[in-house]
């Protein structure tokens, strides 16, 4: 789904639904406002729908790109048991990503990126044309995918202790994007052999120190990473060449402390086993 898609359905909801728990604008505005200054607030949709999720994540998006530039992606959050476990659904999530939000490999941010930070092992898959909006299987969407980007995300939970962070308030404010650490792209020079790879690599995070912190089969995310991309269309969003896919979370979320100053992420498999590293200022 384009942004434009993205704010005409939202404006469907919110004339079909009224009544509903669509956050209102004056939400929306200081949710936005608490997001850019790292200050914890309140949840977004709390006892709505998932309807009223979308219909509030298209409020958000809006307000938020004029501050963090245009959505360049799309991503699934919750996408592995362990993700699904914590915030208690059985299914992933829906968000996006903005084109400022993206730091080079290595780069260094402060260790309070956020107001609840957290960080994570995950992956980039670029779309190299919108072709792959006709695929059903993940085997014929891996076609139509023209490389891979190690990535390291960096969410901000955004909602202060005691609020609910559940699948529909996720939603509602886009599935945490803030900050995200992206290496050199990868190009899929085949796409079977890639997609073989893709399946059997190991990822791993590990600390700055070294210590691993999480460890986990690209099998771990849906079932094979370019499956994500797969459920993100069946939600409705259509993609075009040269959006970025972020598949989700190879583990656990894992509080910048634990890094003890940085962290990276190896994919052990994958051409040359890359790896992409950040750095914890405090």
């Amino acid at each position: 789904m384009t942004l434009k898609q993205t704010l005409a359905a939202g404006l469907i909801c919110i004339a079909a639904n009224a009544h509903a728990d669509c956050a209102s604008d004056a939400q929306v505005a200081t949710f936005v406002a608490d997001y850019m200054a790292n200050t914890p607030t309140a949840a977004l949709a709390a006892g709505g729908t998932m309807e009223d999720a979308l219909c509030t994540q298209a409020k958000v998006v809006a307000a938020v790109s004029a501050r963090m530039g245009p959505v360049i992606g799309y991503k699934a959050g919750l996408t592995s048991p362990p993700a699904q476990d914590r915030f208690g659904v059985s299914e992933p999530v829906q968000g996006v990503l903005y084109r400022d939000m993206m730091l080079p490999d290595g780069a260094e941010v402060p260790e309070r990126w956020g107001a609840r930070p957290l960080f994570e092992a995950d992956l980039i898959l670029v779309v190299g044309n919108d072709a792959i909006n006709g695929a059903s299987t993940a085997e014929e969407a891996m076609a139509h995918i023209s490389a891979i980007r190690p990535f390291i995300e960096l969410p901000d939970l955004t909602y202060a202790e005691g609020e609910p962070i559940t699948g529909v308030t996720l939603t509602a404010m886009a599935v945490a994007p803030k900050l995200g650490v992206i290496g050199a792209e990868i190009p899929v020079e085949d796409a079977a052999s890639t997609f073989a790879a893709l399946g059997d690599m190991q990822v791993t995070l590990a600390a700055a120190d070294g210590e691993v912190l999480a460890q986990a089969p690209g099998t771990a995310v849906l079932g094979h990473p370019v499956n994500a991309v797969l459920w993100l269309m069946s939600k409705g969003i259509t993609l075009k060449a040269g959006d970025l896919v972020s598949v989700g979370s190879f583990g656990p979320l894992v509080p910048p402390a634990n890094g003890k100053g940085g962290a990276s992420v190896t994919y052990e498999g994958l051409p040359n086993d890359p790896t992409v590293s950040v750095r914890f200022r405090p």
